[in-house]
């Protein structure tokens, strides 16, 4: 399945949060999650992408639901845009409130998008099918010695949040890097095909 068969079909499905396709990314940090976002939206036509990165902080880097809940999925249930305060993770601020539109397809991804508290509003939920160790290790490179120490604080709470709160065995999708492009794969979570066990 290429990256526009996939857009195809999720633009195919049914609304599953008022007008919209609310579309999940997770995996671990460093995983690629930003990146085939990023070629997906445009797959989609410019589909709106919610980086969780905005909707987290230093002080709450997965307690962040509730917030979620008021700026972005409340106002989306009802068919409204939704307004949510993006994180400055350097001036460690939120800023001035930026536009989600309740788009046909909306696509949020980051590390927790797959959340028991998020499930029940997504159309699919895509995992992004990388090891955690060697995703941490392309997140540690791409981010450089400046933030080592955060780093180190962010591998166990990723650890703690994937414990208490799984989301590959709820993926309808895995998404695997190639060479050149993407494969998608039937994820733990997705139902099965008819006839089949």
């Amino acid at each position: 399945m290429t990256i526009h068969d996939l857009a195809e079909r999720l633009h195919g499905l049914p609304p599953s949060l008022g007008p919209v396709r609310l579309i999940a990314v997770d995996g671990h940090a460093g995983s690629g999650k930003s990146t085939f976002a990023g070629r997906l939206a445009h797959a989609l036509g410019g589909a709106p992408v919610l980086h969780l990165d905005d909707i987290a902080s230093h002080e709450q880097l997965f307690a962040w639901t509730d917030r979620l809940m008021t700026q972005v999925i409340e106002p989306l249930a009802r068919g409204e845009s939704a307004h949510y305060a993006p994180y400055d993770w350097r001036a460690r601020t939120f800023g001035t409130p930026r536009p989600l539109p309740a788009a046909p397809v909306v696509l949020i991804e980051g590390v927790g998008a797959g959340r028991r508290a998020l499930r029940p509003y997504l159309a699919r939920l895509l995992w992004m099918e990388l090891p955690r160790e060697e995703s941490w290790a392309r997140g540690r490179q791409r981010d450089g010695a400046e933030q080592r120490e955060f780093w180190e604080g962010w591998v166990a709470a990723e650890r703690a949040h994937f414990a208490a709160d799984p989301s590959r065995p709820h993926a309808d999708l895995l998404v695997l890097q190639r060479q050149e492009g993407y494969g998608v794969l039937p994820g733990p979570g997705a139902p099965p095909k008819p006839g089949t066990v």
